[in-house]
């Protein structure tokens, strides 16, 4: 009895760790990047990685379109350089 009752709980202990796992997030992101050697700004859908040494992220903002991140890359500081 006691075995059948362990086991019971063992496998419910390993079917709620699904539960656990971080949802996808699926709606798009756009984000506005400055290259520094070249001075300009470009909108790219994947955030840039940190460790590239020119690509810099021009702005926090995480644009839900293209067409919006587009009208802020022509308005941000960085980009009018």
């Amino acid at each position: 009895m006691k075995r059948a009752l362990l086991s019971v709980v063992l496998l419910l202990t390993l079917d709620h760790a699904g539960f656990a796992q971080q949802t996808i997030n699926t709606t798009p992101a756009f984000y506005v990047v400055l290259n520094a050697l070249t001075k300009t700004c470009t909108v790219v859908d994947k955030a840039p990685h940190t460790d590239t040494p020119n690509i810099t992220v021009a702005s926090d903002t995480i644009y839900k379109s293209r067409e919006e991140a587009e009208v802020a890359a022509k308005t941000l500081t960085p980009c009018l350089k």
